[in-house]
C-alpha cells in the first residue's frame, strides 16, 4: 500500500500569515543538531518496500531524486541530474547526472543504479504495488552511458516526466541482492545530503550531513540543509510531546487545532517555543472512516450514505476544531482546481434512518439494534472502527454514540501503528480510520481509486471498484491537454464522492506547527511547503 501520501489522522491548528514569496537565506549558519519528532517509528525505511509515512520523512533527508519540484515557484529544479531534456513529443525523457554525485559508501551515482531503481519497482520480490501506477507509462530506461540515462514513455500519461524525475535513485550494488536488501529495515543507503547513522528501535534515529553530497559547492542549494545533524524521535503521545517541547527537548511538533487553543499556553509557549498558524497554496490532508466494500455490510451505497449522515463533523469541527476547517467533500483538496463541487455529506440522523431502511436495516424485535436477513441468516448491524491515534478518539466516541442512536453498534478498536497497517495491509478490517495527504498540485486518482489498486499491498484497501471510475481514470491519465483533463478528472473524483466509499473528515485551511526559538527561518511559510529544509541554528 502506498502509504508516501498516508498520514495518522492529525486533527491539527497558532496566528495566521499569508504565504508571501520567500527565499533561502544564503547565508544562513551551518552546523548544530535540529531535533525533530516524526510522531511515528517507521516499520522500514527500505526505499522501495517501506509504505508508511513516516519512512517517508527519513528518506527525503537521506535519498535523491533526478529533479523536484521548487518548493516557492513548483517549477522543475536539478538534483541528482544536473540537467535534463524533455523531447518534443514528450515521450523521450533524458537525464545527465553530475559527475561527482556519490551514494553514502562514497560509490558514484550511475546511469546503470537509474536504470536499476526503475526496474526494480517492476520486479515483484520488492513488492512495490504501490508505486506502479505512477511508473507504468514507462517502457523502458535506457544507459546511454554512465552519466546519460534516457526513460522512453509508451503512453502520454500527464505525470511520465514526474515519476521519472521523482523516482529515488538507489545503488544497485547495495540493493540489488533483493532478499538481502529486504532484511535492511534500518539501515539507508542512498545519495542524499544526510547518512543514516543510527537507528535504535523505540528510541531514536540520526542523521548527519554527508560531506560528500553534490549540493554542499553548489550555490544553487546555498541555504539549504544547514543542520550538521538531525535527530528523529518518536513520539505518538500528544501531551508527552508538547512537555518535550517545552523542555526544549525538540525544535519542530506539528500541532492539532486543539493542541494549539488549548494546550500550548505557559511560560514556554512564546518565548522558548513559537507557534504558528499558516496559509500557503499546498494542497491539504484529508481525513476519513473508510468501509471494507469487501464486507457485505458496507455493499450498499445507502448503508454507506447512511453512516456519513451519522457522523456529525459540523459539530466535531466546532467542538474540536473551532471551526478552523473545511468539511470535505471528496477525495481530492476542497481549493483544488480538481474538485467538482459536489455537495458535503451533513449531519442529517433522519435521512440516515430512511437510508438504513431502504437498505432492509430494521429493529424488528426491539432491542436497540438494526437487523435484517443476509444470506438466510438474521445479522445485526455491528462492526468495528480501527485507529491508531489516541488523540482524537473523542471524535470517534461521538460519532459511536450518534451511530447507537440510529440503532447500529460500533466497536472503537486502538492498535499500535504496525499492528494498524498490517490489518489494513491485509485488508483484515470493517472500517478504518486515517488520512491521505494532500498530494500532487495535478493529482491522480489510480492510486488509490482504481480497482487495479484493490490487491494486498495495493493502496485501494477497502475494495472500491467501479468500472466507471476505472474507465474514467484510464482516458484521463493520457489527456495532454490539462484543461481537457481538468474536467475528466472532476468527473472522477464526482462520482467517486457519489459512491460514498469513505466517510470523508475534514480539509485544514492552514499548516500549524511550533518551533523552538533557537531555530532561524526565512519565513513563516513557502508558497507550497513550510519549508524546514531552509531552517538554521541561530549563533
Amino acid at each position: 500500500m502506498n502509504m508516501k501520501a498516508l498520514l495518522l489522522l492529525i486533527l491539527s491548528s497558532a496566528l495566521t500569515a499569508p504565504a508571501f514569496a520567500t527565499a533561502p537565506n544564503a547565508n544562513a549558519p551551518q552546523g548544530g543538531n535540529f531535533v525533530y519528532n516524526l510522531g511515528g517509528e517507521p516499520t522500514t525505511v527500505h526505499p522501495i518496500t517501506s509504505t508508511d509515512i513516516y519512512a517517508t520523512y527519513v528518506q527525503g533527508y537521506v535519498c535523491d531524486t533526478l529533479a523536484t519540484h521548487d518548493i516557492e515557484t513548483y517549477d522543475w529544479k536539478p538534483r541528482l541530474a544536473e540537467k535534463f531534456e524533455i523531447s518534443k513529443d514528450n515521450k523521450v525523457f533524458t537525464f545527465h547526472i553530475r559527475k561527482n554525485a556519490v551514494f553514502h559508501d562514497g560509490k558514484p551515482v550511475t546511469a546503470d543504479d537509474v536504470k536499476f531503481s526503475f526496474d526494480a519497482i517492476f520486479n515483484p520480490a520488492y513488492e512495490a504495488a504501490h508505486m506502479r501506477p505512477y511508473y507504468e507509462g514507462i517502457s523502458k530506461v535506457e544507459v546511454v552511458d554512465p552519466q546519460t540515462v534516457k526513460f522512453y514513455a509508451k503512453d502520454s500519461y500527464f505525470k511520465n516526466f514526474d515519476s521519472a524525475a521523482t523516482m529515488t535513485v538507489i545503488p544497485k550494488h547495495i540493493y540489488g541482492d533483493v532478499a538481502k536488501s529486504k532484511k535492511m529495515n534500518r539501515e539507508l543507503i542512498c545519495a542524499g545530503p544526510y547518512q543514516l547513522t543510527k537507528f535504535d528501535r523505540g528510541q531514536v534515529i540520526q542523521l548527519k550531513k554527508f560531506d560528500k553530497w553534490y549540493g554542499n559547492g553548489d550555490a544553487a542549494f546555498k541555504g539549504m540543509y544547514n543542520f550538521e545533524n538531525i535527530t528523529m524521535r518518536f513520539f505518538k503521545d500528544e501531551n508527552v510531546t508538547l512537555v518535550r517541547a517545552e523542555k526544549g527537548e525538540l525544535d519542530l511538533i506539528d500541532l492539532r487545532i486543539e493542541s494549539f487553543m488549548k494546550k500550548t499556553s505557559g511560560p514556554a509557549w512564546g518565548k522558548t517555543i513559537i507557534k504558528h498558524k499558516v496559509a500557503n497554496d499546498a494542497p491539504k490532508s484529508y481525513g476519513f472512516v473508510g468501509w471494507n466494500q469487501r464486507k457485505e455490510l458496507f455493499q450498499d451505497k445507502n448503508v454507506r450514505f447512511a453512516l456519513a449522515h451519522l457522523l456529525n463533523r459540523e459539530e466535531m469541527n466546532k467542538k474540536f476544531r473551532y471551526g478552523m476547517s473545511d468539511l470535505a467533500n471528496g477525495a481530492v483538496y476542497i481549493k483544488s482546481e480538481y474538485n467538482p463541487g459536489n455537495k458535503a455529506v451533513e449531519f442529517n440522523p433522519k435521512k440516515a434512518q430512511e437510508l438504513l431502511a431502504k437498505a432492509g436495516w430494521a429493529d424488528a424485535d426491539k432491542n436497540g439494534v438494526l437487523e435484517k436477513t443476509i444470506n438466510g441468516k438474521k445479522a445485526e448491524f455491528k462492526f468495528s472502527l480501527i485507529y491508531a491515534n489516541k488523540d482524537v478518539e473523542k471524535y470517534w466516541t461521538m460519532y459511536r454514540e450518534d451511530l447507537k442512536k440510529a440503532g447500529i453498534d460500533m466497536e472503537l478498536k486502538y492498535l499500535e501503528w504496525n499492528s494498524f497497517l498490517k490489518l489494513v495491509d491485509e485488508g483484515n478490517f470493517d472500517a478504518v480510520t486515517m488520512g491521505w495527504g494532500g498530494g500532487s498540485v495535478d493529482p491522480d486518482p489510480k492510486q488509490i481509486w482504481h480497482s487495479s489498486g484493490a490487491v494486498p499491498g495495493g493502496s485501494n484497501f477497502i475494495g472500491f471498484k467501479n468500472a466507471e471510475v476505472d474507465k474514467l481514470i484510464d482516458e484521463a491519465r493520457v489527456e495532454p491537454n490539462k484543461a481537457k483533463r481538468v474536467v475528466m478528472l472532476k468527473k472522477v473524483y464526482a462520482k467517486i464522492a457519489e459512491e460514498a466509499p469513505y466517510a470523508f473528515l475534514f480539509n485544514d485551511k492552514y499548516e500549524f506547527y511550533a518551533n523552538s526559538s533557537r531555530m532561524g527561518t526565512p519565513a513563516e511559510t513557502f508558497k507550497y511547503e513550510v519549508g524546514k529544509d531552509f531552517w538554521w541554528v541561530k549563533p
